[in-house]
């Protein structure tokens, strides 16, 4: 067996080299055509029935004005009840014919359960199901004095979005619907602070991967990639120690830093248009697909920068990122510096 392998260790280069020479521009040229006629084509998606988790604000709440504005049925799932029914308003003044909204928490897999039940119940199918809530936190993974206060963001980002899919997945074969995944560019991008949150997100999009390998053509799967979008990670609300979720301007200033923060609704505006045209991957601002190029092509340069800037200084709120983005005033330009108070729990 060891012989096999070091022949495929010689032999297996040069082969997939001639391989990609000889494939990928017939590929390429194939998917550019499928592109062409699925954005032609795409889907309407006028009465279909969409549940969406973590929609009471950010890119979730987004999601359901678009939704709404071209005419679909949505369940709208959340911890924060009041937030929620603002949302179900505006969705149904958007254009939605029928709005429930579902009082859920996804890190509890009966929740899950219920809130597929529901929506099924009520409108009698599922067409589209937006694993979209999530927790983040800020804070170098040596500085965790209980590891176990972490657990939430995974449970939440990770296991929310399994358990909501494991229910919905006979329905969604049924109608032959779509799965929407919000993972991040923190999938593949080693940001300093954001460890387990960065995990997570990794999780989600080897899960789906994996699974749309498992249910083909009878289900479509979207991961979507987004960069800094305007929610409450980007106005500073982590995760902090005991579980307790907290609100920092500063450290959020030490994260995004002179990043620009790109709108919550042009990014939902992005995601359904992608969805129906039935793309599989979608990174919104689409300028993060060129870190994750710079990444594969130079990836210790991209972690010597990374930690130069966020990872230099005595505390999380000296280092260079927050020291440039307060020299050049670009906080009142790149992104939302205000913040309501928000709930203890976060969606």
């Amino acid at each position: 067996m060891d012989v096999i392998n070091s022949f495929l260790n010689i032999a297996a280069p040069p082969f997939t080299f001639f391989f990609l020479a000889l494939f990928l521009p017939v590929y390429w040229s194939l998917k550019f055509f499928l592109c062409t006629l699925n954005s032609i084509f795409a889907e309407n998606l006028a009465g279909k029935v969409v549940l969406i988790t973590g929609a009471s604000s950010g890119i979730g709440e987004h999601l359901a004005y678009e939704y709404g504005k071209r005419g679909a049925r949505l369940a709208l799932s959340a911890r924060r009840e009041n937030a929620l029914r603002e949302v179900a308003d505006r969705a149904r003044e958007f254009g939605s014919p029928d709005v429930i909204i579902i009082h859920s928490d996804v890190s509890n897999v009966e929740d899950c359960s219920r809130m597929v039940e529901d929506t099924v119940n009520h409108f009698g199918r599922l067409d589209h199901l937006v694993n979209n809530a999530g927790i983040t936190t800020s804070k170098l993974f040596q500085e965790e004095t209980d590891i176990t206060n972490l657990r939430p963001i995974m449970e939440t980002n990770f296991w929310g979005s399994v358990y909501t899919t494991r229910s919905a997945l006979p329905h969604l074969k049924k109608s032959r619907g779509k799965i929407v995944v919000i993972s991040s560019v923190d999938s593949w991008m080693p940001a300093p602070r954001r460890n387990i949150y960065s995990a997570s997100k990794a999780a989600l999009l080897s899960m789906y991967e994996s699974l749309r390998v498992e249910v083909g053509t009878e289900i479509g799967i979207t991961i979507v990639t987004p960069g800094y979008i305007e929610s409450e990670m980007t106005k500073g609300k982590f995760l902090m120690g005991e579980g307790r979720v907290e609100v920092d301007q500063e450290l959020r200033d030490v994260e995004v830093s002179a990043v620009p923060v790109g709108s919550a609704s042009e990014c939902a505006k992005a995601i359904v248009k992608s969805v129906a045209r039935g793309e599989r991957c979608l990174t919104v601002p689409g300028w993060f697909k060129m870190l994750y190029v710079m990444k594969v092509l130079c990836p210790e340069l991209v972690e010597w920068g990374l930690r130069l800037m966020y990872v230099t200084g005595d505390s999380a709120k000296e280092a260079y990122s927050k020291k440039i983005l307060d020299a050049t005033g670009a906080k009142t330009v790149l992104y939302q510096t205000s913040i309501q108070t928000p709930d203890v729990k976060t969606d």
